[in-house]
């Protein structure tokens, strides 16, 4: 299984610092509300997303 989430999604739902981190994101990188990024089921497991 695989959850796709944006940037935003990401923001909202308080986890955007944990999304970057999972995918090298830094801060000083240039990233779009809409950017979307894939977690696999583990990394969802991770953010709480699925149990």
């Amino acid at each position: 299984m695989k959850i796709i989430i944006t940037q935003q999604e990401a923001m909202q739902k308080g986890v955007w610092s944990e999304v970057a981190q999972m995918f090298g994101v830094q801060k000083e990188d240039e990233t779009w509300a809409n950017e979307q990024y894939i977690l696999t089921e583990e990394q969802a497991r991770q953010l709480g997303f699925i149990s």
